[in-house]
């Protein structure tokens, strides 16, 4: 794994918020403190949206960096989540059904979100 996802299993390790465990990591990418990241990421923890909390974090980040040319960088993303032996981008298919459930969750969004950013 890369540094930033290395970083976001860190901080899922230290009982962050799969949501703000993936910001955090990345939040210097955006121009936001961690601190900022953290209170960002709330809302979308535990699956209150309907999405893995990690997965809104992901996008939440390609939407900060790419603005109005996001959709299609979250699209791929999305696609390359669910093909991480996922299937899905909601919190319920995902928690208690995916091995190592939120952090797995935590891993590959971090990891496919720091891929998708080194080509750039």
């Amino acid at each position: 794994m890369g540094t930033r996802a290395d970083k976001a299993v860190n901080n899922h390790k230290s009982f962050h918020t799969c949501s703000g465990s993936v910001l955090e990591a990345f939040a210097d990418v955006i121009g936001i403190s961690e601190a900022e990241a953290k209170s960002i990421s709330m809302p979308f923890a535990g699956g209150r949206m309907g999405k893995c909390g990690a997965v809104l974090s992901a996008e939440y980040v390609l939407e900060q960096k790419y603005g109005e040319d996001a959709a299609k960088k979250i699209e791929e993303f999305e696609e390359k989540f669910k093909a991480a032996d996922k299937g899905s981008v909601m919190c319920s298919d995902l928690r208690g059904k995916v091995p190592g459930s939120c952090r797995a969750c935590v891993t590959d969004a971090a990891k496919i979100l720091e891929e998708m950013m080194e080509g750039e």
